[in-house]
């Protein structure tokens, strides 16, 4: 009977402590940064490649707060997941779309970063994605 009790109180102690190691997990709300999604895409298709794009404001130019920012947006296997960032309280996108070209033409000059996972789980970070090369 003592045993009982026992197993059920170490069982209950597991529990709690699994529940809360759930909740204290590290996030995207954790960064610096205030990091805001401003407008995101993904497509409709469930059984092939999912693809996600996110346009993301951000007060400062924290690259590797971005960087994890990134490493925490939602990926799946042979997916592509992107996310571009722009300066808090500039121009920026209300909208992002599939493709080559994600973000229109008139927000590429003032986009900070490029985060970007692709279909194998490739991670690539680009400071200033559109500007030109010199």
């Amino acid at each position: 009977m003592k045993l009982k009790y026992i197993l059920l109180l170490i069982a209950a102690a597991l529990i709690i402590w699994f529940i809360f190691d759930s909740f204290s997990q590290p996030g995207p709300q954790d960064l610096e940064g205030d990091f805001k999604e401003v407008a995101m895409y993904r497509n409709e298709n469930n059984t092939g490649p999912i693809v996600r794009v996110y346009a993301v404001t951000v007060t400062d130019t924290l690259w590797q707060e971005m960087q994890q920012y990134g490493d925490f947006m939602p990926h799946t296997k042979y997916g592509n997941t992107k996310v571009y960032f722009f300066r808090q309280g500039g121009p920026t996108p209300e909208e992002v779309s599939p493709g080559e070209a994600n973000i229109p033409q008139a927000y590429q000059e003032h986009c900070l970063a490029r985060y970007e996972k692709d279909a194998m789980g490739q991670v690539s970070f680009v400071k200033h994605p559109f500007r030109a090369r010199q």
